[in-house]
């Protein structure tokens, strides 16, 4: 009887591992399952997952195998090559789908750099973590040691890490972006600007003010559309309430949140909006009146002690060229006077 059971749970086994088998292959090699299926809704449930670019923000010329299955395996926030790297960027998330053409063209730009650059778009507080634990960082089971040559951060925060001697002068600004209130496709829940976010029965998503430095503009333009009480309902009543829902990583999760129906708007970039769009998703946007948004200013500085210095000094010219602007133009991005 033992014996008989023994070998039934075997062959249950058995049909688990060659059904996950059958599951990994399809996604590994894209191959459609018939629509309506379990196999057809979990293909559509890990599409939602980032990177939406699909690999393309990684540079490296030498990828070996590619295993990226989303959600288990999937390191959305590092690109490229960690094998003797010649430029180590830590950029702020909030630029990462224009960073891919911006590091192509870095690479035309200057040949000896080309698919040899490495960065990560984490939000600048968990960089700037990461550059405390000398460049050391773990995500899963995976832990390995960067040290950044450049830090790209919002301007004044760029300059306040320069008076702390954290960064090297000069700060390089780049690029400008405003805030918008992103939303599923048609508009579900009729939001028409930032005071709704304040309704009891609206769920939204908002980036973690504990690392992510939009939450601070965020809040500036919640006060300029509704005094204090507005941003204290949205960023502390509705949080104690659990209808505020606080992004875990950065507010590149704010789409997928919205997508997986838990929250009907949230505060994002606006650059971030027209990329969903862009891309497919059923995103869409409401503008924030000029009176009430909160405009970013992006920059850049060499970080002290950094390894590839002259390579970090390019970085910092090619920042302020027509090609890398380029990159950034399509996502509504704007142009910091020279």
């Amino acid at each position: 009887m033992s014996q008989t059971i023994a070998m039934s749970k075997t062959i249950a086994m058995s049909k688990r591992f060659r059904l996950t088998a059958v599951v990994l292959a399809a996604v590994l090699c894209g191959a459609a399952a018939p629509p309506g299926t379990p196999a057809a809704r979990l293909e559509a449930i890990e599409a939602q997952y980032p990177p939406w670019q699909n690999g393309r923000n990684n540079n490296a010329t030498d990828r070996g195998l590619v295993f990226t299955v989303p959600p288990a395996d999937n390191m959305a926030d590092f690109h490229g090559s960690l094998n003797d790297p010649a430029l180590v960027l830590y950029a702020s998330g909030n630029y990462y789908f224009a960073l891919a053409a911006m590091v192509r063209a870095f690479g035309e730009a200057y040949p000896a750099y080309r698919g040899r650059v490495f960065y990560e778009t984490l939000p600048p507080g968990l960089l700037l973590k990461q550059m405390d634990s000398g460049g050391t960082v773990t995500s899963g089971n995976l832990t390995f040691t960067v040290k950044p040559d450049v830090l790209m951060a919002e301007q004044q925060a760029s300059e306040a890490l320069v008076r702390d001697g954290r960064l090297s002068a000069p700060v390089i600004s780049f690029a400008t972006n405003d805030l918008t209130i992103m939303v599923p496709a048609g508009n579900p829940a009729h939001i028409g600007g930032l005071t709704d976010l304040a309704r009891p029965d609206l769920a939204v998503i908002m980036p973690n003010p504990a690392f992510e430095g939009v939450a601070r503009q965020i809040r500036a333009s919640l006060v300029k559309a509704g005094g204090e009480p507005l941003a204290q309902t949205v960023y502390d009543a509705k949080v104690a309430a659990g209808t505020t829902v606080l992004t875990r990583i950065h507010h590149r999760q704010t789409p997928l949140f919205l997508m997986q129906g838990l929250g009907q708007a949230g505060v994002t970039w606006r650059s971030e909006a027209i990329f969903q769009e862009q891309q497919g998703n059923p995103i869409a946007h409401v503008d924030i009146p000029a009176e009430q948004n909160t405009r970013a200013v992006y920059s850049a500085a060499i970080v002290p002690g950094a390894a590839h210095v002259d390579a970090a000094k390019a970085w910092l010219e090619f920042l302020r060229s027509d090609v890398a602007f380029a990159a950034m133009a399509p996502f509504g991005f704007g142009r910091v006077a020279q």
